[in-house]
């Protein structure tokens, strides 16, 4: 039974970090959508935009079914890992440059999520 718990936690957690990547590409869409600002009617405009809307609802649905399975901080604790994506994206997609300062803070974000996450204590405050 432990073991399909573990098993359990393990697949909420990857679902969190899923749909934290793809919340993630909202943001290089709204960049997309931002260069044809000029002409709010044009298609590129409204399929950039349009697509935000869709990833984010998505989103929404699957972050409800995230909060069933974990406990809120854990869930919101996680959400830093969304800018990190945004130096990936900014690298891969625009070109923008990665510093060592942008580097030091994904390490911070990454270690405040392993503190939060690491904590052997269940749902209710209790030793697990």
């Amino acid at each position: 039974m432990r073991n399909n718990d573990h098993a359990l936690k393990k697949s909420t957690f990857l679902l969190l970090h899923i749909s934290l990547l793809f919340s993630s590409l909202s943001g290089v869409c709204s960049k997309k959508a931002s260069g044809y600002t000029d002409h709010i009617f044009s298609l590129p405009f409204i399929f950039w935009f349009g697509l935000v809307f869709v990833i984010m609802f998505g989103y929404a649905i699957i972050w409800q079914q995230i909060l069933k399975r974990m406990p809120l901080t854990v869930a919101y604790a996680n959400r830093p890992v969304t800018l990190i994506w945004g130096i990936v994206w900014g690298a891969l997609i625009f070109g923008e440059k990665i510093t060592w300062n942008m580097i030091a803070g994904a390490a911070v974000i990454f270690a405040g999520i392993y503190l939060v996450t690491s904590d052997n204590t269940g749902k209710d405050g209790e030793d697990s």
